[in-house]
């Protein structure tokens, strides 16, 4: 039952809102069917599925609300919560911020969210994708631990004011660590897919492959200043962590990196290096996304960084409204425009620099400017007059992605990770802390 059609879906939705006897009703209907495979050592060591469908119904009386949920769909199961969820609203305290629901939404259409290839992945086909990875590996005699998830899903969504959205999509990840057998060496490949025609596991994991042999012997050289290369795996936590914080409210009030002194946000300044350009699509063809957000808002392309300007914040309806600011939801993924050189190219520009493959366990240590640490994993590179000479030990660092953005010496070409569209990023003067003994 987990993929429902549009019909199936808006007519168990009707039902739902026929046993409301609240001032509004707002159900949402979700489902998913997915499947994956874990490999560590070169053997598969698990496989699962997944395949649900879960209705989520808020009901309010004036300014007060509640939510129910429920995953079974006979009559008296939907009526119960219903039920349940006008209990809780008269229950609830009513909320300084209550807006009404949205009434009939116009959405985008994006069959590219969409693709039947990705749908009928079997079990076969995730193992024999595991399969050509653990032997490329093992004729290396390299040991890999990958994961391979694929799922396919709908979101439906009604409202008592006459709202009506149903879309389907499909997602598929990969990711890869491949270690020498002695474990001195580590090497790291992921990507991300809605369409299973661009996924190759074998060719990522000779990616992984060939950067773990080659982070044997690594040298420790001094933490400080560097330029450094970010593959696009290395940048797309920190951009995602920006990207999260440009609410229109905390700028407002003070609690962002893109709060002014004095008060208000610093939307239309320039805020980043002026080649910095980012957006989001939900049409765009390599990263299509839901056209509606979770509150039923429409999505449509925005322009959020162009030039390196801020041109647009989100919010939700209440602060949009009351700001007097359009009235934007946030994105589900995004597009940072870059280059058309390759990493391999950025390489080849640099006198001297390190190659970062990887950041990982990134934590905030400073809201208000970004600031954050982490450190570098799997594979670190000492590049001078143009080569990888050698590897060295991991780093911790303490950067911010504005800081970074501002020290932009060059973007190479995006390529997709985690739904977004993330180049390689050339930085100058990065800061690397100290030294780590992980690999």
């Amino acid at each position: 039952m987990a993929i429902l059609s549009q019909s199936e879906a808006q007519a168990i939705l009707k039902k739902v809102l026929s046993f409301s006897t609240a001032d509004e009703c707002d159900a949402t209907l979700s489902g998913s069917i997915e499947g994956n495979v874990r490999s560590a050592r070169n053997t598969i060591s698990t496989a699962g599925a997944a395949d649900n469908v879960s209705l989520a119904v808020e009901s309010r009386f004036g300014k007060r609300s509640g939510v129910a949920t429920c995953n079974e769909f006979d009559d008296a199961t939907l009526r119960r919560c219903v039920q349940r969820a006008e209990e809780i609203a008269k229950l609830a305290p009513e909320s300084p911020e209550y807006v009404p629901l949205l009434g009939p939404q116009k959405y985008l259409a994006s069959p590219a969210a969409f693709a039947q290839r990705t749908a009928d992945i079997t079990p076969d086909y995730r193992a024999q994708q595991i399969g050509a990875s653990m032997a490329l590996c093992e004729a290396k005699k390299l040991s890999s631990a990958g994961f391979f998830n694929d799922s396919t899903g709908f979101t439906a969504k009604r409202n008592s004011k006459g709202l009506e959205a149903y879309q389907q999509f499909t997602n598929l990840d990969f990711s890869i660590t491949v270690r020498t057998p002695d474990g001195t060496g580590s090497g790291y490949a992921i990507a991300n897919y809605t369409d299973l025609a661009k996924f190759d596991a074998a060719r990522l994991t000779r990616v992984a492959a060939e950067k773990a042999a080659s982070s044997v012997g690594a040298k420790a050289i001094e933490p400080g200043k560097y330029t450094v290369i970010l593959e696009p795996a290395a940048a797309v936590d920190l951009l995602q962590n920006m990207m999260r914080s440009m609410d229109a409210r905390n700028a407002d009030e003070g609690r962002s990196f893109l709060s002014k002194k004095g008060g208000g946000s610093k939307k239309g300044d320039k805020v980043f290096d002026e080649r910095v350009t980012i957006y989001s699509d939900p049409l765009n063809a390599e990263v299509p996304d839901l056209t509606f957000a979770g509150d039923g808002r429409p999505r449509t392309k925005t322009t959020w960084i162009e030039k390196g300007v801020v041109k647009n914040l989100y919010s939700s309806r209440f602060w949009a409204q009351k700001a007097g600011i359009p009235d934007l939801p946030p994105p589900g993924g995004w597009i940072m425009e870059g280059g058309t050189q390759s990493t391999a190219d950025l390489i080849k520009g640099t006198a001297k620099g390190i190659l970062v493959t990887r950041l990982y366990y990134i934590r905030a240590v400073d809201p208000q400017t970004l600031l954050y640490t982490g450190l570098t994993r799997d594979g670190t590179f000492y590049i001078e007059n143009g080569k990888i000479k050698f590897p060295v030990k991991n780093f911790r660092f303490n950067e911010s992605p504005v800081i970074m953005l501002n020290n932009l010496e060059a973007l190479g070409k995006p390529v997709r990770l985690s739904g977004n569209l993330v180049p390689p990023l050339k930085i100058r003067d990065f800061t690397f802390t100290s030294l780590s003994d992980a690999v």
